[in-house]
């Protein structure tokens, strides 16, 4: 079974897990990892130009890691056999960083919004200097402005998961009417429907605050970036336009 995964999924699967085990394994190396390849907010003295890139062969947990190259095993091998290898890649890391950015595009408004509200003559960069200070102590503000402000310039976020949600709407995009089934539920949903309400669930979860600790809108912006591509490429010529199922 492994030999006929297609190489590209493969190798990312391969790295994925090999990281996390050595982040799992060697903690000392997990927490430098977590600090200069997760990705932080550009204000936090921990940002690198990097992170966008690497924050997405990191995860925070065996749950983690497994659900996302299990979505990456499952989609992935059916996306890079349509497209191609080097063509799934590409869209592969450009969701990922896209999702990035679409990311601190969302928390430079909420931040905004936040800073509004900081204590007279209070910045951000200063609530990023401080804060981190506080974060290494295993602390944070009372305020819950100071505290949410902090919480989002200093806390790091991995996961492939915005490449795979990507991943997930270029499956619906190509295969709109295929049927799936998911857990509880003892009818099929066609492809096209599970991800759009997969979709405006995380947009809910978003804005509403109802999950916290999850990127959704990381997850939005590889939904959105990698519809982009897909209507881009099809303009193009370069993939089909027809869905195949």
């Amino acid at each position: 079974m492994f030999r006929n995964i297609p190489p590209v999924t493969k190798n990312l699967i391969i790295i994925n897990l090999l990281i996390w085990l050595a982040c799992e394994t060697l903690r000392p190396f997990g927490a430098v990892m977590d600090r200069s390849c997760g990705l932080h907010y550009f204000l936090s003295p921990d940002f690198r130009f990097w992170q966008p890139l690497t924050y997405m062969f990191l995860h925070g947990g065996m749950t983690h890691v497994l659900f996302n190259m299990f979505a990456v095993l499952m989609f992935g091998s059916v996306i890079e056999r349509v497209f191609g290898s080097a063509r799934y890649l590409l869209f592969y890391l450009t969701v990922g960083i896209g999702a990035a950015l679409v990311q601190e595009g969302v928390y430079a408004i909420w931040l905004a919004h936040l800073g509004s509200q900081l204590p007279d003559g209070t910045t951000l960069s200063e609530v990023a200097r401080r804060g981190y200070l506080l974060f290494a102590q295993g602390q944070n503000w009372l305020d819950p402005v100071l505290g949410q402000a902090n919480a989002l310039i200093n806390t790091p976020t991995v996961g492939a998961s915005g490449a795979v949600f990507g991943i997930l709407l270029a499956f619906a995009m190509i295969f709109p009417n295929m049927p799936m089934y998911i857990m509880f539920v003892p009818i099929p949903i066609k492809a096209k429907w599970l991800v759009l309400g997969y979709g405006a669930l995380e947009l809910f979860l978003g804005v509403t605050g109802l999950q916290s600790g999850v990127a959704h809108f990381a997850h939005l912006g590889g939904m959105l970036i990698g519809w982009a591509l897909i209507v881009y490429w099809r303009k193009k010529g370069e993939i089909n336009n027809d869905p195949l199922y």
